[in-house]
C-alpha cells in the first residue's frame, strides 16, 4: 500500500504547482490582475520562474500563488502543500515546532505559515443552525489566560476570569460547529451572537447558566440541564443536553494543552476556526484526510494575511 506523502506533489515542484492550479483553476486560467478566463499562456525561458503565466489582455505576469495565502511567500509549493495536509489530517493539531523539524524551515516561517492557513480554514458560511427545527447545542469554555488590560472600572471577577472564553454552537443535524471568541459571558454579549446564528425555530440546548434563560426565550424551545447538579442529560427528555458540543470541546482543549499548549488571545480565533473546519469535514460528516486537505487547498483563494497583521 502506497503513503498518500509518496505523491509526487509532495516532492517535486512542477508537480505541487499543476496539482494546486488544478484545483483553484478548475474552470479555466484567471487571471488575478484583470480576471479574464483561459486568455494566457505559459513563460517557459530559461530564468523563468515555475508557475508563471502572461495574461494576453492585460500583458501582466502572474501565478496561481497571487490572490491567495501563498501570496509572496518564499516558502516551496511542496512545503505549503505537505502543511496542508498535515494540519488537516492532525486531529488535535501540530505544533509549530514539529512543523519546523519537519519541513525544514525555521521556526518564524512555520509559525506565519500555519496561521496563513487558518486563514484558508474560513468557510465564510452564513447558514443559520436549526432551519429544520433541530436541536443546537450552546456552551461555553474557558482557555489559556487573557493577559490583556481590563478596561477601566471593570471588577475583576472569581473563578474563570482570567481565561480567554469561546463560545461554541454545534447543529445536531448537519454535525456542524462554529466558535466565536468573546470577551464576556453576559446575556448582551451572547445574544447577538446567537441571533446571528441560530433560527428562530430552533431548539435550544444549554445549561443553567443565567445568561442563557433570558436568551432561550427567542427560540422555539428551550431546554437545558443542571450541571450544578451533576445532571447532564434531562431526566423527563433525553434529548435535552449539551453532551455534543461537550465532545467538541475535549478536542479542542486536547488540541490547545496538549499540543499548543500556549495561545495568545489575539491569536485564539485563528485556532478555534481550525478546530472548526476539521469538525465539520471530519470522517463523521464523510470527509477523509485526503479530501478535508483538498477542501482547505481550495479555500485559499481570496484570502490574504501579512505578517505584520499576524504579528501585532
Amino acid at each position: 500500500m502506497t503513503s498518500i506523502l509518496s505523491a509526487p506533489y509532495f516532492h517535486d515542484e512542477q508537480a505541487a504547482y499543476d496539482f494546486i492550479e488544478g484545483r483553484i483553476w478548475a474552470n479555466g486560467r484567471v487571471c488575478p490582475k484583470c480576471g479574464v478566463i483561459g486568455e494566457s499562456g505559459k513563460l517557459n525561458g530559461k530564468s523563468t520562474r515555475i508557475g508563471v503565466y502572461k495574461c494576453y489582455a492585460c500583458r501582466k505576469p502572474f501565478t496561481v500563488k497571487v490572490g491567495t495565502v501563498f501570496e509572496s511567500s518564499h516558502i516551496p509549493m511542496r512545503l505549503w502543500l505537505q502543511a496542508i495536509f498535515l494540519i488537516a489530517s492532525s486531529k488535535k493539531g501540530i505544533s509549530t515546532n514539529q512543523l519546523q523539524r519537519t519541513l525544514g524551515i525555521t521556526i518564524k516561517a512555520a509559525w506565519f505559515l500555519t496561521h496563513r492557513i487558518r486563514e484558508a480554514m474560513k468557510d465564510g458560511s452564513v447558514d443559520m443552525f436549526g432551519v429544520d427545527g433541530g436541536a443546537v447545542e450552546v456552551d461555553e469554555t474557558f482557555i489559556g489566560r487573557d493577559f490583556r488590560k481590563k478596561p477601566k472600572g471593570e471588577k475583576r471577577g472569581r473563578g474563570f476570569y482570567h481565561k480567554s472564553k469561546v463560545v461554541s454552537l454545534v447543529d445536531r443535524s448537519t454535525g456542524r460547529a462554529r466558535s466565536i471568541v468573546v470577551d464576556r459571558l453576559r446575556a448582551k454579549t451572547l445574544y447577538p451572537i446567537l441571533n446571528a446564528n441560530i433560527a428562530r425555530e430552533a431548539r435550544l440546548m444549554t445549561d443553567e447558566a443565567s445568561y442563557y434563560q433570558t436568551i432561550g426565550k427567542m427560540f422555539a424551545q428551550h431546554g437545558w440541564t443542571l450541571h450544578g447538579q451533576g445532571n447532564y442529560v434531562n431526566r423527563k427528555d433525553n434529548t435535552i443536553h449539551t453532551n455534543t458540543v461537550e465532545g467538541f470541546f475535549s478536542i479542542f482543549k486536547r488540541g490547545m494543552k496538549g499540543i499548543y499548549q500556549h495561545c495568545n488571545h489575539n491569536h485564539l480565533h485563528r485556532y478555534v476556526t481550525e478546530f472548526d473546519f476539521r469538525y465539520n469535514n471530519r470522517a463523521a460528516n464523510g470527509v477523509d484526510d485526503v479530501q478535508r486537505a483538498e477542501i482547505l487547498l481550495r479555500g485559499v483563494v481570496g484570502k490574504r494575511l501579512t505578517y505584520r497583521t499576524v504579528a501585532c
